[in-house]
């Protein structure tokens, strides 16, 4: 009994899982906000050629 009140392995293993969980929703969160900027960028660009063209 006090071997398996003793061991801790299960909890280490699903805060890991917790902190990567956090990590991959910042990184999607984050590439959704670089990804609209680029688009702005991008059509800006392409407005600016077309018109010059």
């Amino acid at each position: 009994m006090r071997k398996l009140l003793k061991n801790n392995k299960g909890a280490t293993a699903i805060e890991y899982g917790l902190i990567a969980a956090l990590i991959a929703v910042a990184a999607i969160s984050a590439m959704s906000a670089l990804g609209s900027n680029l688009k702005n960028t991008f059509n800006k660009v392409s407005t600016n050629m077309a018109s010059t063209g």
